[in-house]
């Protein structure tokens, strides 16, 4: 019998998540909310306030939706996944109580300092004058994090003591909102940074890929953060001894953990890793597939993507190996000038490129009035392609890049490069 599936969000992860879930047979309807040009393509869109948990239940009810899947972080830590399951729709997501993970950064550094998982040294402050005594002494570089959700923007890699004196003003100032009510100071970890995802049903965690992200906004990694400006997978960085680590010393006491704290973990769960002299540490958890890596899972999965996430959802993973292209990956961020600061929103983007069964546009920050397509994000296409290796793949990629007509935005050209040094040798 076929499903049909809600599919919550409107971004590039959401859109490379529709175009996954077309693909699969079981699939009957696929609706989203808000969505975006791309997955109008692929999906119903649906005039709904993903907010309102109220409307978005009545909604599944009247299309007796079989499996709601949640993109973004926000609805999660709200509580959305609880209170459809409360009304016994199957969801693919946790609940508030588990989505913690990511919602709090103190929550997790606790929970690792509890269950002896590999991380940063840290401490969580709730004021500015105790968080700014703490750094007296302390040269660069300082790690500074918002304790809440801030949208990739609430991390501060501080050069300097003054630089962390600012990051520490700005939490407590507003900067972030509510979330800068407390913020953590961790050690800064050397190495290079990686990411592993897993489908988790409560119970047992399926490794679902790794890749690694380019979160600075500049060639060379740098300039500040962001959501990230592109991406390849697998990350060949990692050793298959270091995937065997982490998911022994990170992820398996992590989902002990958060059972015993009985908020028990259902949906993905993405581990931001340095990979260090000393063995891999957790950075950070994302409780959502991470964007702009979804993109690259996506375009590498082989299996239908449908029967694990509704697996994962009903609480039985057994017998879910989830099956991949030997093919490499990269997804190469196209975003508005002046992003990830202020940038102007409406600019016309007057062509797309076709693209073939190698590669692919996903659309981010993108919105139609009339016939025009606009860029109303900071982070607005995804150009994904594959490759017998990265260099060949983020070769394609930038081949399509060349073709969309948008002067109004800007990309790194070096999406890739650790792992093409690697191919070079």
């Amino acid at each position: 019998m076929a499903i049909d599936v809600l599919l919550i969000g409107s971004g590039g992860r959401e859109h490379a998540l529709a175009w996954k879930l077309t693909q699969s047979p079981e699939l009957g309807t696929l609706y989203a909310a808000p969505g975006n040009p791309g997955i109008d393509e692929c999906a119903s869109l649906v005039d709904l306030d993903i907010a309102d948990q109220d409307a978005v239940v009545a909604f599944c009810k009247d299309k007796a939706i079989g499996l709601v899947v949640v993109g973004p972080e926000a609805p999660l830590v709200a509580g959305l996944a609880d209170r459809l399951e409360a009304e016994a729709i199957a969801v693919f997501g946790p609940s508030a109580s588990a989505a913690r993970l990511e919602g709090s950064k103190g929550f997790t550094k606790d929970l690792c300092s509890l269950h002896d998982i590999p991380t940063a040294r840290y401490k969580r402050f709730n004021n500015a004058p105790d968080a700014r005594a703490a750094i007296e002494d302390r040269a660069g570089p300082i790690v500074v994090k918002a304790d809440g959700l801030a949208a990739g923007k609430g991390v501060t890699i501080a050069e300097s003591r003054a630089e962390a004196v600012a990051a520490i003003d700005a939490c407590f100032e507003g900067e972030f909102g509510g979330v800068g009510a407390e913020l953590v100071i961790e050690e800064y970890l050397e190495g290079e940074e990686a990411s592993l995802f897993c489908i988790c049903d409560g119970t047992r965690a399926v490794l679902f890929g790794t890749a690694q992200d380019h979160k600075r906004v500049f060639d060379g990694d740098r300039g500040p953060n962001t959501g990230g400006m592109g991406a390849y997978s697998p990350a060949i960085g990692m050793s298959e001894a270091q995937v065997d680590r982490v998911m022994r010393e990170i992820v398996e006491p992590t989902m002990r953990g958060m059972a015993e704290a009985g908020a028990p973990f259902k949906g993905v769960l993405y581990a931001g890793l340095m990979l260090t002299d000393t063995g891999p540490k957790l950075i950070e958890y994302n409780v959502r597939f991470g964007d702009p890596e979804c993109q690259v899972l996506m375009m590498r999965l082989k299996s239908d993507l449908l029967p694990v996430l509704l697996a994962a959802a009903k609480g039985d993973l057994s017998g879910v190996d989830p099956e991949w292209s030997n093919d490499r990956v990269v997804t190469i961020v196209m975003a508005s000038n002046g992003y990830p600061g202020s940038y102007e929103k409406g600019t016309p983007i007057a062509a797309l490129p076709l693209t073939g069964d190698d590669a692919f546009i996903f659309h981010a920050g993108t919105a139609r009035e009339g016939d025009t397509l606009k860029a109303t994000g900071g982070r607005v296409l995804n150009v994904t392609a594959t490759g017998v290796s990265v260099y060949e793949a983020a070769r394609k990629a930038y081949d399509v890049l060349a073709g969309v007509e948008w002067p109004n935005g800007f990309w790194r050209s070096d999406i890739g490069h650790r792992a093409i040094m690697r191919e070079e040798g």
